[in-house]
C-alpha cells in the first residue's frame, strides 16, 4: 500500500530519496532492466519524474539515475562516472554486494555512497563481513527512520572524509509494514551540510579539497589550503571521531542521537550478547518482556551501528562492567573459517583492553540461524544455558539451517531476449544438445549464481569427461571379459571404435546397442544401463553473458581455451550500440573473441542473428564440428529485457554495418591455399581491434590481404574525420562560387526530405542570382556551423518530418545551434520559411507539430541574436495554393528587404521534371540505366532511372534503420535494391521456390517477401548483384518486367485450394492479360539479360524495333492492377483493384464468365481530401473469350484520359469519377464494339485465406500455411526458410506452391503418398502451427521500415507486437476464434489495402498512426477514420472497449466492421468520394 502524500513506508524509499539528493548520479543497481519500481528504483524513477532537484548537482542540472543489472558488472560503472568528477551513489542488493570486491576495494578511495539492501527474509550478513578489510566506512540502521538519518550520515561522513562509505539495512518482505515517517526535510539536512563548501576538481585534471576527492590512485588527499598532497592518510581512529561528529550533526537536525554501538537490557547484567544479524530487535523486544526468574531477564544486547571502522573502546564503553561472559551471534548463511569475522573484532577489542584490572568476559561465538517468534524464546534459553556452562560449546547453531536460496527477485535468470540463441542449439543439436551451466538444472545445495558461471560449466565438463573415461573402461572390460553376448560386444566394440574417431554415425550404433543392452538380462548389462545416457554423443556447451569479458585472464573463459578441452562457449554480448561508452579508458571489457583468437586454439565465431540468421547456424554448426575449445561471441543488444525484437534488430543491424560488431568465423585447424588459418569474414566492415589483430599476427596479415579493403570512411571510429573533410570540402566548394559573383552574398539553407523544400530553396537561389545577388544553396548539414556568425543574408527553408522533426539533412545543423553557446548571429540577417499541412495533426494537443522546425529554429536565431530580414512565413499545404500562398508575398517582401526588388529578374528557370518528361525521355525505358549500374563510385543509380527501373521490376530503396549512423559516419545510406517478380496466377513451381530462396541467400538479406499481390519480393540487393539477380529469374522462367511502373502490374489470381480446375482456368486466363498487357520494349532484354558477351539473350521475343502498341512512348499516366476472384472467397480483395474480375460459375460448375469492375485503388495523402480510397464500379459481364479485349480497352482509355499533371489524381479511380461511370464505361464499349452484359449475381462470404489441409476435385491435397505478413525467412523460434526450401526440394508430381493475396502459401497438389513426409517435415520446421488467434490469421502489413522509403511508420516488423498486445485481451472475452480483418501500412499508399480493413492503422509519423474503422468483412466495403494520430496506447485503449462491447451485443454471426456501423460507432463509407465525410468528432 502506498504511503500517504510526503512520507515513505520502507527503508529503500528513505534511503534513495536521500542518495537522489545528494548525488549527480545515482547507480541503481537491479535484478533486471525491467524491474523499474522494484526497490530502490521506486522512488529514484519517482523523483526523476518530478524533477526534482539534488543538493549537490551542478548549477541548472537535476540528478540522473541509471539502472544497472546486478550481475552485469555494475560497480564498473562508478569508476567510470568518478572520472566525471561528479558525485556518485549507489544503490544495490545486497546479493551483488561479494562479485564486486575487487571493484570495491578501488570505489573505497572516493566519496562514494552505497546503500545496501538485504531484501530476503533470512539474509547473509556474510555479504556485509566480506568488505570489511576494504577500507569502507559501514554504518547499519534498524528501522525506518533510522535508515533516512543513517543515510543523510552516510552521504554527509563520504563528503567530509572524502572515502567511500557503505550503509546497509534489513528490508524484510515478509515483515509487516513500518509506519510511514515523514520524507527528508531538506531544510533541516541544509542546516548541518553547507553545499557551497563543496570543491569540485576543475576540468585540467587540477586536484581538489580532501572533502571530496583523493588526489590519485592512490587515495593520498589533497589539502586546498596548503595546495599539497597530505603524506598520511585518515587513521581508524580519525574516520571514528568524524562519524561521531557527523551523528552529533545529525541529532542536531533531527533530535535523535546515534553511537557507534547500542546496549539494550539491564545495567547490571552479567552476560550480554552482541548480535549481528536480522533477529536483533526480536532478541531485545523478548528480553525486555522477559518475565521475574526467567534465566535471561538479566541479559543485555548490543547492537552493532558502525561496523567499519571497528572500534574497541566504542564497543568496551556501552558494556556494563558487570558483564562476565559475551556471547557473538553471527548471521553466515555457511561458516567459511572456524571463528566468524565479528567474533574476531570482538576478541580483538577485549585484548586492547588488557592493561586495564577489570576481568575480561568469556567470550562464546554462535551461528545465528533462522528465528521467529515462537523459536525465540527457547533459543534465548540455550543460549544462555551454554554461555553459563563451565565449558561453553563454541559455535552453536541457534535457530534452523538457513536456507542458501536467492531471493526470486534476485535470481539469475536469463531474459526472454536472450533464449533466441537457445532456442537455435535447440534446433540444431536437439537432445544432442547439453547445456553445462543451465539455470534450470537440480543442483543440490549449489546457488545458481555459482551453477551459472563458466567455472562450474567448465567443471561439469570435466566431470563428464572423467565419467565417460570410466564408463568406457567398463565396457572395454565387459567385452575383454566376455560376460556380454557376442551380439552385444560386437556392438560395444563398434561405438568404441566410432567414439575413439568422433565418427558422426555413431548416434545410430548406440540406439542399437542401447536396445541389445536392455533385451539382455545379465547384471553387468543392467550396470551399463544405468549410465547409458554416456554412450550418446552431446554438443556440449556453457552459455553466459559479456559480463565474463571482465578480467579474462582469471576468469573460466580462459581456462576454457586454455585447456583444449572440445568444449564449446556462447557468450552473448548485450550492450547496444547507440549505448556503447563513448571512450573507456580503463578498458577492462575485453573483446572474448580477440582473446580467443591470440590464444591461437580455439574456433572463434563472431555472430548476430538479427542481422544473418544462417551466418550464426554456421558458425554453431562449424563449432561443434570443432575439436577444441569453440567460443562463439552472440550479439543480442537490448536496453531492457522488455525491449521489442525490432528494437533489438535495429540494433543489431547498427552495430553490424558501422563495424562495431563484425561478423566472422575463424578456424585455426582448417588451413587456406596458402596453409594459413581459414579466416571468414562474412560482414563488410570491421571494427578497429580488429584490423589490428589481422595487422599484428603476421600469419593472419596475408589473410587480411585476402579480403576486401575497406576505406577508413567506412569504420565509425572515423566517422567524424570524415564528416570534417566533408565540411571542409563544402565550405571549399561555396567559397570558390562567391568568388565570381559580384553583388551582395545570400547564403540559403534548406532541409528537405521529400524534395519540395529543396526545390524551393533552389529557384529562390535562381532567381538571387538573377537579380545580381550572390546567392547559393546547400543543405544545412553541408553547412561549416562555424561560419554561420560571419554570413551577411542567410535564409532558411525547411519542411516538417515526423512529429514536427527537422528534415534529415537538418537535423545535424539544428542540434549544433540549438545547443551551442558560442554563436553569435549580431551580424547576420535572417529569413526564414517553413512549409507544413495544418492539418496533418489535427488534435489540438498536436497543433505544436505544424511547421515546428521553422519556428523553433526562428526561435533559437532571435535568441542569438540575428536580425530579422522577413518575417517568419508559415506554407501550408491546406492553403489554396499549397504553400505557395504564403511563399509569394514572403519571396517579395525578401526581394524588397535586399534592395533588388526593383531589378530584372526574368530568370530562364527549367521547368521541373516530372514522370512524363522521364518516360517519354527514356528511349522506351533505357534511360540511363546501363550507365549507372556500371558506375562503381556509389551504390545508387540517378533520381531518372530510378523511376524508370520500376517498369523493369526494381526499386532504389535505403535502409533505414542505418540511414543516420552511416550519415554520422559519413557514407552514403545503404543503397540496395527491392526485386519484385512477375508472377500471373501467383503460381510457382518448386524449382522457382528454390531458385528465389538460392538468391534471397546469395545475392539479397536472406528473407524473401510474399506480397498482397501474390508474388516474390526480394529486398537487400546491391547495386552489382542486381543484374545477376534479374537474369537468375528469367533463368527460372518468370521475369520482372512490369512488376512495378506506369504499366499493367502483376496479375492475380484467387487460390481456390478446393477446386483445382476452376484454378487452373483462372490462372490461365491471368497469364494470357498479364501477358498481352505486357510493354513491348527490348530495353528490358537489353540491360538485364545479356550474356558474357553483351550478347541479348532474347526471351520474349525476337523484336529488334521498339514499338509499344498499347501503351505508347509515355505510357500510362499511373500503376494499373488487375485481379480474379472467385466466390465465395474474395482472398484478392477484387474491389481494389483498377480491374477486378469476379469469376462466374455456371450451376455445372464450369466457368460462365466475369463480371468486370473497374475504378478500384487503395492509394492516397493524409490531410488531402482530393485524394480518397475507392472500391470497383461494377461495368457489366463479359464472356471469357472477351475478358483479354476488355481489360486492354479499360487500360487504353485510362492511358488516354487518365491525369497525367497531377500523379496524385492520376489513378484510373480519379479519371472515373471526373468522367462519370457511365461516361467512362461508354468510352470502354465504344473501344470494344459491344456492350457489357449485365453483371451476373455472386456472394462473397470473406476475404481471408482458410488454413490447413483441404482436398481438390481430384484427391490431391492442399495445405494453407500462415506467413505472418509474408516474410520467409529463418528466426531462432521458427526456421520457416529452411523448413519450405526442404519441402521444395521433395515435391514431386504437379505438386508446387500457390501465393496467395494475404500473404500466405498454399502447398499445392500434394498426393496421399506425399501427405505424410510432407506433414512430418512440416512439424519438425514447425510449420503446421495455426493454433494463433482468428485476429493474427486475419492481419496483414506492408514491408514500411525498413526499406520503403515512402514508410512514415513501422509496419510489418510492428504488426506482430501489437496484435500480441491485443489479442489476449481478446481471449478473455472469448474471441479468440473470431476473424477480424486487421491490416497495417507504414504509410497512406494502402499496398495491404487498408482502408477495406474493419480495423487498419495506417502510418502518419513513428510510432503514430491513423485508426480506421468500419470496412466490410468480404472486403466490399471502406473503412472510415475513427482517430487521427494516435500512439500504441491510445489504440488499444480505444479499441479493446469496442471489442468488449462486440463481443456482448453482436447478433448472430455479425462481424465488427458491420457491428460498430450498426451502433453508431461509425458512419458507413458508401463511395470513395464520401470518404471523408462523416468523420467522428475528435473526443
Amino acid at each position: 500500500m502506498a504511503p500517504p502524500a510526503g512520507y515513505v513506508s520502507t527503508r529503500e524509499d528513505a534511503a534513495a530519496r536521500v542518495a537522489f539528493l545528494f548525488s549527480d548520479i545515482v547507480l541503481s543497481v537491479q535484478p533486471s532492466l525491467q524491474s523499474t519500481e522494484l526497490g530502490f528504483n521506486a522512488s529514484l524513477s519517482r523523483m526523476v519524474r518530478q524533477k526534482q532537484r539534488g543538493l549537490v548537482a551542478r548549477r541548472g542540472t537535476f540528478p540522473t539515475v541509471r539502472s544497472l543489472r546486478y550481475n552485469a558488472d555494475p560497480f564498473a560503472a562508478a569508476l567510470d562516472e568518478l572520472a566525471s568528477n561528479t558525485f556518485v551513489s549507489i544503490t544495490a542488493p545486497s546479493v551483488s554486494v561479494p562479485a564486486a570486491v575487487p571493484l570495491l576495494a578501488k570505489l573505497a578511495r572516493f566519496p562514494v555512497v552505497i546503500h545496501v539492501s538485504m531484501s530476503r527474509a533470512f539474509p547473509d550478513y556474510a555479504e556485509i563481513t566480506a568488505l570489511r578489510q576494504l577500507g569502507f566506512t559501514v554504518l547499519q540502521s534498524f528501522s525506518l527512520v533510522e535508515a533516512q538519518d543513517m543515510a543523510i550520515a552516510a552521504h554527509i561522513l563520504a563528503i567530509r572524509t572524502g572515502k567511500a562509505v557503505l550503509h546497509f539495512f534489513h528490508q524484510n518482505p515478509a515483515a509487516p509494514e513500518e509506519s510511514p515517517v515523514p520524507v527528508e526535510d531538506v531544510s533541516v539536512i541544509e542546516r548541518v551540510f553547507d553545499r557551497n563548501s563543496l570543491i569540485r576538481p576543475d576540468h585540467s585534471g587540477n586536484p581538489v579539497g580532501r572533502n571530496i576527492y583523493w588526489n590519485d590512485a592512490a587515495g593520498v588527499p589533497f589539502d586546498a589550503k596548503s595546495g599539497t598532497a597530505e603524506t598520511t592518510l585518515p587513521t581508524a581512529d580519525d574516520l571514528v571521531r568524524e562519524t561521531e561528529t557527523t551523528f552529533e550533526l545529525v541529532r542536531t537536525a533531527t533530535g535523535r542521537s546515534y553511537k557507534a554501538f547500542d546496549y539494550h537490557g539491564a545495567g547490571n547484567a552479567d552476560t550480554a550478547l552482541l548480535i549481528f544479524g536480522s533477529s536483533a530487535q526480536q532478541f531485545i523486544s523478548t528480553i525486555a518482556s522477559a518475565g521475574w526468574g526467567e534465566v535471561y531477564s538479566k541479559v543485555g544486547v548490543v547492537t552493532v551501528r558502525v561496523y567499519r571502522p571497528w572500534s574497541g573502546s566504542r564497543l568496551l564503553s556501552v558494556l556494563p562492567k558487570s558483564v562476565k561472559r559475551l556471547g557473538v551471534l553471527e548471521q553466515l548463511h555457511r561458516q567459511t573459517t572456524k571463528w566468524g569475522p565479528v567474533l574476531l573484532d570482538v576478541i580483538s577489542s577485549l585484548n586492547q583492553d588488557l592493561t586495564k584490572p577489570s576481568p575480561i568476559p568469556v567470550v562464546v561465538g554462535y551461528t545465528l540461524g533462522f528465528l521467529d517468534e515462537k523459536t525465540i524464546v527457547q533459543a534465548l534459553r540455550g543460549i544462555i544455558q551454554n554461555i553459563q556452562s563451565e565449558a561453553p560449546i563454541q559455535n552453536l547453531l541457534v535457530g534452523s539451517q538457513p536456507s542458501h536460496s536467492v531471493d526470486s527477485a534476485f535470481a539469475l535468470k536469463l531474459p526472454e531476449l536472450e533464449t533466441a540463441y537457445s532456442k537455435m542449439l535447440y534446433n540444431v543439436f536437439g537432445d544432442k544438445l547439453s547445456v553445462l551451466n543451465a539455470l534450470d538444472k537440480e543442483d543440490a545445495g549449489i546457488a545458481k549464481t555459482i551453477s551459472g558461471n563458466p567455472e562450474y560449466g567448465f567443471g561439469a565438463y570435466l566431470a563428464r569427461e572423467e565419467e565417460l573415461k570410466a564408463y568406457i573402461a567398463k565396457l572395454t572390460s565387459a567385452v575383454k571379459e566376455g560376460v556380454l553376448s557376442a551380439e552385444t560386444s560386437e556392438l560395444v566394440s563398434r561405438w568404441l571404435l566410432l567414439n575413439s574417431e568422433s565418427s558422426p554415425k555413431i548416434a545410430e550404433t548406440t540406439t542399437k546397442l542401447i536396445a541389445q543392452l536392455e533385451s539382455e538380462s545379465s547384471e553387468v548389462a543392467a550396470d551399463l544401463l544405468k549410465d547409458k545416457a554416456l554412450l550418446s554423443p552431446s554438443s556440449s556447451w556453457i552459455i553466459g553473458s559479456d559480463a565474463w569479458a571482465f578480467d579474462l585472464g582469471s576468469s573460466g573463459v580462459h581456462h576454457v581455451i586454455a585447456s583444449g578441452k572440445n568444449v564449446n562457449m556462447l557468450i552473448i554480448e548485450s550492450e547496444p550500440f547507440t549505448a556503447r561508452a563513448a571512450a573507456d579508458a580503463s578498458r577492462r571489457k575485453k573483446d572474448i573473441g580477440l582473446y580467443a583468437m591470440n590464444y591461437g586454439n580455439s574456433y572463434v565465431a563472431s555472430v548476430a542473428v538479427y542481422s544473418s540468421y544462417s551466418q550464426a547456424l554456421q558458425a554453431f554448426i562449424e563449432a561443434d564440428k570443432f575439436d577444441g575449445p569453440s567460443i562463439v561471441v552472440a550479439y543480442l543488444p537490448y536496453k531492457e529485457e522488455t525491449d521489442s525484437p525490432l528494437s533489438v534488430l535495429q540494433e543489431t543491424k547498427k552495430a553490424v554495418d558501422t563495424g562495431y560488431w563484425p561478423l566472422y568465423r575463424w578456424d585455426p585447424k582448417t588451413a587456406t591455399d596458402e596453409g594459413l588459418p581459414r579466416f571468414e569474414l562474412d560482414s563488410n566492415a570491421l571494427k578497429r581491434e580488429l584490423k589490428e589483430f589481422l595487422s599484428r599476427e603476421n600469419h593472419l596479415s596475408q589473410v587480411a590481404r585476402r579480403t576486401p579493403v575497406f576505406g577508413e570512411s567506412i569504420s565509425g571510429s572515423y566517422g567524424s574525420e570524415v564528416r570534417s573533410q566533408q565540411q571542409a570540402k563544402a565550405k571549399d566548394a561555396y567559397a570558390k562560387l562567391l568568388e565570381g559573383l559580384t553583388g551582395p552574398p545570400l547564403t540559403i539553407l534548406f532541409a528537405s526530405d521529400g524534395g519540395t523544400a529543396e526545390t524551393v530553396a533552389k529557384r529562390l537561389a535562381r532567381r538571387g542570382k538573377g537579380r545580381g545577388l550572390g546567392a547559393v544553396a546547400m543543405a544545412m548539414d553541408d553547412f561549416p556551423i562555424e561560419d554561420l556568425g560571419a554570413e551577411e543574408n542567410l535564409v532558411i527553408i525547411t519542411s516538417t518530418a515526423g512529429q514536427g522533426e527537422f528534415p534529415q539533412n537538418g537535423r545535424n545543423f539544428w542540434e549544433a545551434i540549438k545547443t551551442s553557446t558560442d554563436l553569435d548571429l549580431a551580424n547576420v540577417n535572417y529569413a526564414i520559411f517553413g512549409l507544413g499541412d495544418s492539418h496533418y495533426w489535427p488534435r489540438k494537443q498536436d497543433k505544436i507539430y505544424y511547421n515546428k522546425p521553422s519556428k523553433d529554429i526562428a526561435h533559437r536565431f532571435e535568441i542569438l541574436g540575428g536580425k530579422v530580414l522577413v518575417p517568419l512565413a508559415l506554407g501550408d499545404d491546406q492553403d489554396p495554393d499549397g504553400y505557395s500562398t504564403a511563399y509569394n508575398p514572403w519571396e517579395t517582401a525578401l526581394w524588397t528587404s535586399l534592395g533588388v526588388d526593383g531589378v530584372g529578374a526574368n530568370v530562364d528557370e527549367p521547368p521541373p521534371i516530372t514522370n512524363e518528361d522521364i518516360k517519354i525521355n527514356s528511349n522506351y525505358l533505357r534511360g540511363t540505366i546501363v550507365e549507372g549500374l556500371n558506375d562503381e563510385s556509389t551504390g545508387a543509380i540517378s533520381a531518372e532511372d530510378a523511376q524508370l527501373t520500376k517498369f523493369h521490376g526494381t526499386y532504389m530503396q535505403d535502409d533505414r534503420d542505418i540511414r543516420e549512423t552511416r550519415k554520422a559516419a559519413g557514407q552514403e545510406p545503404a543503397y540496395s535494391f527491392m526485386i519484385r517478380v512477375r508472377l500471373p496466377g501467383s503460381v510457382s513451381t518448386p524449382a522457382q521456390w528454390l531458385a528465389i530462396d538460392d538468391l534471397a541467400d546469395t545475392n539479397g538479406n536472406h528473407t524473401f517477401k510474399l506480397t498482397t499481390r501474390g508474388t516474390y519480393q526480394l529486398h537487400g540487393v546491391i547495386k552489382k548483384k542486381l543484374k545477376p539477380t534479374i537474369k537468375a529469374i528469367n533463368v527460372a522462367l518468370m521475369d520482372t518486367i512490369a512488376a512495378c511502373g506506369d504499366v499493367n502490374r502483376n496479375v492475380m489470381c484467387a487460390a481456390l485450394p478446393y477446386n483445382n480446375a476452376l484454378h487452373k482456368e483462372l490462372s490461365t486466363w491471368a497469364t494470357k492479360i498479364s501477358n498481352h498487357l505486357l510493354p513491348k520494349t527490348t530495353a528490358y532484354h537489353e540491360i538485364w539479360l545479356t550474356d558474357d558477351n553483351d550478347k541479348k539473350t532474347l526471351v520474349a521475343g525476337d523484336a529488334v524495333v521498339d514499338f509499344e502498341p498499347l501503351y505508347g512512348p509515355t505510357y500510362l499516366p499511373r500503376k494499373f492492377k488487375i485481379a480474379i476472384a472467385c466466390p465465395p472467397y474474395n482472398d484478392i480483395d477484387v474491389y481494389a483493384n483498377d480491374v477486378g474480375l469476379i469469376a462466374i460459375v455456371d450451376d455445372d460448375g464450369k466457368l460462365a464468365g466475369f463480371n468486370v469492375l473497374a475504378g478500384g485503388g487503395m492509394g492516397t495523402t493524409h490531410n488531402n481530401k482530393k485524394t480518397y480510397p475507392r472500391t470497383g464500379s461494377t461495368f457489366g459481364f463479359v464472356t471469357p473469350e472477351n475478358v483479354v479485349l476488355a481489360c486492354e480497352k479499360i487500360m487504353l482509355v485510362q492511358r488516354d484520359f487518365g491525369d497525367r499533371k497531377d500523379r496524385k489524381h492520376a489513378r484510373l479511380k480519379y479519371t472515373i469519377d471526373t468522367l462519370g461511370v457511365d461516361v467512362f464505361k461508354g468510352k470502354v464499349e465504344e473501344l470494344l464494339g459491344f456492350k457489357f452484359d449485365e453483371p451476373r449475381e455472386f456472394t462473397f462470404e470473406s476475404n481471408i485465406d482458410h488454413f490447413g489441409w483441404t482436398k481438390d476435385e481430384r484427391g490431391l491435397n492442399h495445405y494453407t500455411m500462415f506467413i505472418e505478413n509474408g516474410r520467409i525467412e529463418n528466426t531462432p523460434e521458427h526456421p520457416m526458410k529452411d523448413g519450405l526450401r526442404e519441402i521444395a526440394k521433395v515435391m514431386e508430381g504437379e505438386a508446387g506452391f500457390r501465393l496467395t493475396g494475404n500473404q500466405h502459401v498454399i502447398l499445392s497438389s500434394i498426393s496421399d503418398e506425399q501427405k505424410p513426409k510432407i506433414e512430418k517435415m512440416m512439424s519438425d520446421y514447425k510449420l503446421d502451427n495455426l493454433q494463433h488467434s482468428a485476429l493474427r490469421l486475419s492481419s496483414s502489413a506492408c514491408v514500411a521500415f525498413p526499406t520503403c522509403g515512402l514508410a512514415m511508420a513501422e509496419s510489418e516488423r510492428y504488426l506482430p507486437i501489437f496484435v500480441t498486445k491485443l489479442e489476449a485481451y481478446l481471449e478473455t472475452l472469448g474471441l479468440r476464434h473470431d476473424s477480424v480483418i486487421l491490416r497495417m501500412t507504414g504509410c497512406p499508399n494502402g499496398c495491404a489495402r487498408p482502408w477495406l480493413a474493419e480495423v487498419a492503422l495506417v502510418g502518419k509519423a513513428y510510432g503514430v498512426y491513423n485508426l480506421m474503422l468500419g470496412g466490410g468483412y468480404h472486403g466490399q466495403r471502406l473503412n472510415k477514420l475513427y482517430r487521427s494520430s494516435i500512439n500504441e496506447t491510445q489504440a488499444l485503449d480505444i479499441l479493446k472497449p469496442m471489442f468488449k462491447r462486440w463481443s456482448e451485443e453482436r447478433e448472430e454471426g455479425e462481424h465488427f466492421g458491420d457491428f460498430i456501423i450498426r451502433v453508431g460507432i461509425i458512419k458507413p463509407t458508401l463511395s470513395g468520394m464520401t470518404f471523408h465525410d462523416d468523420v467522428p468528432e475528435e473526443e
